[in-house]
């Protein structure tokens, strides 16, 4: 499998485009915004887009979701359906993130832990990885020894927990009861910010140590 990160707004969000090198089919995942912007790039990959894959509600992840469906005309897949109450209160998180205002939208898919998502040859599996939002999901590529994290970690860091309906302690059991048993060779694409692997993080996140430093 193929990746093509694509930073978004203001916010520096991935959208990710993952595609097959057999078929050139291909996903987005977590559209955050400027649709313009991850046209062009997807119109330079000279890949096909089949869907729109979202980790989680927030409007930093799905502001352009809805418009790049309708355009490629292809479904939403996910995420988990606990965050139904996130996509609908997308106005009010156009407001509170100061972003373009983006009309609430239902996916056409939810996802549950161990679906499957396939793109071209490529399949990708579904991991539940609650706490940043109630319904995130990760997708996990094994073979590829890729994950698509969306806001569960960060190179150096994990996702904020104080969203409605975050909780710190469900997102801490969901790395390291979910990701990190995956491998220390299992690289991630978080929603923000550089490249890491589960192994650096697992050694060298502060989040993830057993006594947390004190500042």
């Amino acid at each position: 499998m193929k990746y093509h990160i694509i930073p978004v707004t203001a916010f520096s969000q991935n959208c990710s485009v993952i595609y097959c090198p057999d078929t050139h089919q291909a996903a987005l995942v977590d559209p955050g915004g400027e649709a313009e912007k991850i046209k062009g790039e997807v119109a330079a990959l000279g890949v096909t887009i089949s869907q729109v894959l979202l980790t989680h509600g927030h409007l930093d992840h799905v502001g352009a979701a809805a418009e790049l469906a309708a355009h490629y005309q292809v479904p939403i897949v996910g995420p988990h359906k606990e965050d139904l109450f996130l996509l609908a209160a997308l106005h009010e998180q156009s407001r509170m993130f100061g972003l373009d205002d983006c009309a609430p939208f239902t996916p056409d898919r939810w996802l549950v832990e161990g679906d499957v998502v396939q793109i071209g040859n490529q399949r990708l599996s579904v991991l539940e990885c609650p706490g940043h939002t109630p319904g995130h999901i990760v997708f996990i590529h094994d073979t590829a020894r890729l994950a698509l994290t969306g806001d569960v970690i960060f190179k150096g860091g994990v996702g904020r927990s104080d969203f409605p309906r975050g909780n710190h302690q469900d997102l801490i059991d969901s790395i390291k009861n979910k990701l990190l048993p995956l491998g220390d060779d299992m690289a991630f694409i978080p929603g923000h910010g550089p490249m890491s692997t589960l192994g650096y993080e697992s050694k060298t996140n502060p989040f993830l140590q057993d006594e947390m430093p004190i500042w």
